[in-house]
Order: C-alpha cells, then structure tokens, then sequence
C-alpha cells in the first residue's frame, strides 16, 4: 500500500505564489469549480484554496469542500505536473453531494495527469 501525504511544500500559503498564478493561468472550469493552474520550477504539483465566503456561507461547509479538494489533490499528486493549482469553488458547489464533488475534481485534475 503506497501513502501519500499533503506536505506544507504542496501547499500555496503565501500571496505572493497566488498572484504568480492569477497573473497568467490555464483555466479548467466546470460549472462549480475553477481551477487555475501555472506551470512552476519546482518538481511538485502545489494546491492552493479559494473558497469566497460569498459564495458558500457557512464555514462548516467551506470547511468540508476544502478537505474535499485536499483529498482529491493527495490521492492524484503523484500523476500531475509541476504546477501550481488554484481551487475556486463557485455558488453552485453548495448544492452538489460530496461525490459529484469528487467526480468532478478527479476530472479536471485528469486534464493535468502527466504523459
């Protein structure tokens, strides 16, 4: 059984490595969810999280796509390429069961597989 871990260096944390992939992205876009992506130098794929509160109300339920994206990105890490990702949940997601959730992102992060 091979594991896979969501480490800090996976993770976008600073503004700085946003406006590197607001600046010029290839967009992936599904009717609930955005995806911007930019290559980058290094040797991993990064995640980064852009639930707007006006979009989703409740923190709880941000909380939970969040941990739904999370996922979806460590179980398919090891596929991608070196990009930066940025995850943008639209209104729509609210009304979406967790499943579709997942279908969806496995989807999108399938256009980003390597060879």
């Amino acid at each position: 059984m091979v594991l896979f871990f969501f480490k800090k260096k996976l993770r976008l944390l600073k503004s700085i490595n946003f406006k590197y992939v607001f600046d010029n992205p290839c967009i992936q876009d599904a009717c609930e969810i955005s995806i911007l992506a930019r290559s980058n130098l290094l040797e991993y794929p990064r995640l980064g999280l852009s639930i707007p509160r006006k979009n989703v109300k409740y923190a709880y339920k941000r909380n939970a796509i969040k941990r739904l994206i999370r996922e979806t990105f460590r179980l398919s890490q090891h596929k991608l390429i070196s990009m930066d990702f940025v995850v943008i949940a639209k209104k729509n997601i609210i009304y979406l069961k967790n499943k579709k959730i997942i279908n969806v992102l496995e989807n999108i992060w399938s256009n980003y597989h390597q060879g």
